[in-house]
């Protein structure tokens, strides 16, 4: 009898873990049907990621150096770049920013700015860069020496133009009178965007 009853509880026990097996599969394989896939990319506003790592192959931009008030002081040429990680006009501009730190890095502050990041508040000092922002991204800052502001746009800034604001900051030959320098493609997105 004992046996039988042995048996019995075997066969039950069995059947209730093939059940709950069967079940915990049939969540499992739920879940994994009814997950999305990352579709971020350079043509949509998703978060993929630092834009500057990912479309231009160039980490080393944020977080800046210093911050404003410290250039300010420093007196040196300020490259202020206002963008967003899930804007893809800022995905685009990515490129640029970087190319502007290739040519100007070492003898300006490149200080690229994730506008979610500015405080929000009432008003701003000058020494803040909150107080440049104007609403919409990319949006490019140039300071001469004496933290004069140059130059001050939105949208997709050609790199000539940038480059123009700091040939006179540093009374360098125009560009016309220069040898053309092509920069090194890092990765397939920078390649394509710096044509």
């Amino acid at each position: 009898m004992n046996s039988t009853k042995f048996l019995f509880l075997h066969k039950q026990i069995n059947g209730w873990r093939s059940w709950f097996s069967k079940c915990l599969l049939l969540l499992v394989s739920l879940f994994i049907i009814s997950t999305q896939p990352a579709y971020a990319g350079l043509d949509n506003d998703l978060y993929d990621g630092n834009i500057f790592v990912v479309y231009a192959g160039n980490g080393s931009l944020v977080p800046p150096r210093q911050t404003l008030t410290q250039t300010l002081a420093e007196h040196k040429p300020i490259f202020l770049a206002f963008y967003l990680d899930d804007s893809s006009d800022s995905k685009r501009y990515a490129i640029s920013i970087s190319r502007v730190q290739e040519f100007y890095g070492r003898v300006a502050e490149i200080m690229p700015i994730n506008v979610d990041t500015i405080p929000s508040k009432e008003t701003y000092d000058p020494t803040e860069p909150g107080y440049y922002y104007s609403g919409s991204v990319p949006q490019v800052v140039v300071f001469n020496k004496s933290g004069e502001v140059v130059l001050n746009k939105k949208g997709q800034v050609p790199y000539e133009e940038i480059d123009d604001q700091f040939r006179k900051i540093f009374d360098l030959l125009p560009r016309t009178e220069t040898a053309q320098l092509k920069r090194r493609a890092f990765n397939e997105f920078s390649s394509e965007l710096a044509k």
